[in-house]
């Protein structure tokens, strides 16, 4: 049995919360909110992000970060990325202490990946990001799910394996941590264009192009950054990436579908109520590839809608009518 800290009590943080739980090691969970500690300790629910699912009596929950960090063998990030570092900083960690972020995002300004900001916070070597199709309700519920974790120390990257492993959870082990951190910050950003799409009324024809299309963008801009790019082929790329375009559980694509339908940015994020990382991390995205002179058509229409108020209709005919060209994968 291992002792676990998981930093962040949003729906993915409860849900590997669960997890780790079922398998029969000691989970601790931070919140920033004692009300909502309150209220999952009276209701063992988390009502706001993962409705629905029992939390089994036995995970702790508290906002006192040395009361949840201070003996814990592995710790994991699960904040959303704009929050990492300004949260992160206030804690203390230990030199021993292997830390897992599975929070998926560039920050802005530094360009930094996740784990970079994490480094750069704690000067602990012992880091490692898992990413993949891995819907928080369905985890919860114990559905088939399969993810990889990446990190430089293989070894690492091995212990977190057999941490998460059980029947219906998988772990793959990679040593490519950039590509396997930047295809889960990327598939957000193409999940708001396939929403787009929806939003706008077209089909499936118009969903499976921006996908396909997408993985190509993805691939191009983390080859850039020194990923591999057959990491793109795999669960942090494309398995994540269908995931994320297609389900109805993913809010990038709920917020895709608002911003067809005439809304504003900030029209969606009040109405969603809830983090939409694809739009948080499209700007250093943006500013890195125009830095590389990188192509990304669909990701760079998204962005002109987000943050130019480009009609979503007049991006797709832009995106269309480009001049003709073989097809490159």
């Amino acid at each position: 049995m291992a002792k676990v800290a998981i930093i962040g009590s949003g729906g993915f943080g409860c849900s590997i919360g669960i997890l780790l739980n079922k398998n029969n090691h000691e989970v601790k969970i931070w919140s920033y909110s004692q009300n909502e500690i309150d209220q999952i300790n009276k209701t063992h629910e988390n009502k706001d992000f993962l409705p629905g699912i029992k939390i089994p009596e036995s995970i702790f929950f508290s906002n006192n970060s040395e009361e949840i960090l201070s003996d814990a063998e592995f710790i994991i990030n699960a904040l959303p990325s704009k929050f990492v570092r300004a949260t992160l900083k206030n804690f203390s960690f230990k030199p021993n202490q292997k830390i897992l972020s599975v929070s998926k995002g560039i920050e802005d300004k530094t360009f930094m990946r996740m784990s970079e900001v994490i480094y750069d916070v704690t000067k602990n070597n012992n880091i490692a990001a898992l990413s993949g199709p891995t819907h928080a309700e369905e985890v919860s519920k114990f559905l088939p799910t399969a993810c990889v974790v990446a990190s430089k120390n293989i070894n690492l990257a091995h212990e977190i394996q057999k941490l998460f492993n059980n029947d219906f959870f998988r772990v793959y082990t990679s040593s490519d941590i950039i590509g396997v951190e930047l295809g889960g910050t990327l598939k957000n950003i193409i999940a708001l264009a396939t929403g787009i799409s929806d939003g706008l009324g077209f089909g499936d024809n118009t969903r499976a192009s921006l996908i396909t299309r997408g993985l190509i963008e993805i691939s191009r801009f983390g080859e850039k950054m020194g990923a591999k790019p057959e990491t793109f082929n795999g669960l942090s790329g494309l398995g994540d990436l269908i995931t994320t375009c297609v389900s109805e559980h993913g809010r990038n694509r709920r917020a895709g579908i608002l911003l067809g339908q005439g809304m504003k940015l900030d029209q969606v994020v009040e109405k969603i109520k809830m983090v939409v990382e694809g739009a948080n991390n499209i700007k250093p995205v943006y500013e890195l590839a125009k830095k590389s002179n990188l192509e990304l058509p669909i990701i760079f229409e998204v962005y002109k809608i987000l943050f130019e108020n480009k009609d979503p209709k007049q991006s797709v005919l832009d995106l269309m009518l480009r001049a003709p060209k073989p097809e490159q994968i």
